[in-house]
């Protein structure tokens, strides 16, 4: 029987990471991921840093575990790695590309409405995703899902701004 030792980690929504010893079962985090993924590209720290408009610094703290991005570095810093931020955010996910179809609707939302309309895209998109209960679709059949709800959020937000002047 492996030995599980609890670590805890204080990043900015407390990160908790669980280790086994003794055991090839490891759960991986965000620090890690950002690593292991750059080399795996063969990039190096201030290659990231440049493709994703961050100081050298930045990426450094990233793959230490001193700190971690905010929503939009955290989608350009995904793309940078060819991972989904589900990927780099989630300790229990070890697939690099799960819901990557999501990351550029959310970034749509961000660059048209800003921090509170990628969230807003985000839960829309995670609480629709629950309709498929369980059922697997194709990777065509999951875009054009994703299209057609950010289609209706964009929809909406811009009859909500000509008629309120607002988002």
């Amino acid at each position: 029987m492996a030995k599980c030792q609890y670590v805890r980690r204080t990043l900015q929504n407390f990160t908790t990471r669980y280790t086994c010893e003794g055991s090839d079962l490891r759960v991986k985090c965000f620090s890690e991921k950002v690593r292991d993924a750059r080399a795996s590209l063969g990039l190096s720290q201030p290659q990231v840093a440049q493709l994703t408009g961050v100081s050298v610094r930045s990426v450094l703290a990233y793959e230490k575990g001193e700190k971690i991005p905010r929503q939009g570095t955290m989608l350009k810093l995904a793309k940078a790695l060819q991972v989904s931020v589900k990927f780099l955010m989630c300790d229990e996910c070890d697939n690099p590309v799960e819901d990557m179809e999501k990351d550029g609707y959310i970034e749509q939302a961000r660059e048209r409405y800003g921090i509170q309309g990628a969230k807003d895209a985000e839960e829309l998109l995670k609480e629709n995703a629950a309709l498929f209960a369980g059922g697997e679709l194709s990777q065509e059949q999951k875009d054009a899902f994703f299209e057609a709800v950010m289609k209706a959020y964009i929809t909406c937000k811009e009859a909500a701004r000509e008629k309120f002047g607002r988002d």
